[in-house]
């Protein structure tokens, strides 16, 4: 009997995956706060949930193109459609949309969710660890 791991870690593995590239763009907006005409850009968490709910369909329905004519049913790959411009509260002169104190708290929230995807996503392997061992 296998174990598959995607029913056993539900979406955390991929949730922590998400936080890190999340982290690496707010990390970059912090970055460039002093950068002028700089636009600041966040993950749209929607967005990844919603092109990972399309791929999963598309896996499923094992879909196949018998015709020339027929459209093609793979997603379209674009850069990043999670990756978006963030609006700013108040226009600066510089042109610079990165709020720092703004960005600080959603990289801060952003780091507590990580930790919470992490700390759920080892609470599973140690479970799966005591299965395995018949503790």
């Amino acid at each position: 009997m296998s174990i598959n791991f995607d029913k056993a870690l539900g979406i955390h593995e991929q949730a922590l995956g998400f936080r890190a590239q999340r982290a690496e763009v707010l990390a970059n907006n912090i970055a460039n706060a002093d950068t002028p005409h700089y636009k600041a850009r966040d993950l749209d968490f929607a967005s990844v949930l919603a092109a990972q709910a399309e791929q999963t369909t598309h896996k499923q329905a094992n879909l196949q193109r018998t015709n020339s004519q027929h459209f093609d049913m793979e997603p379209m790959q674009l850069a990043d459609p999670a990756l978006r411009f963030r609006n700013p509260n108040y226009a600066s002169l510089d042109q610079n949309s990165v709020d720092l104190q703004v960005e600080q708290s959603t990289y801060t929230e952003n780091a507590v969710q990580f930790q919470a995807s992490f700390t759920l996503l080892n609470n599973k392997f140690k479970g799966l660890m005591t299965a395995l061992r018949g503790d």
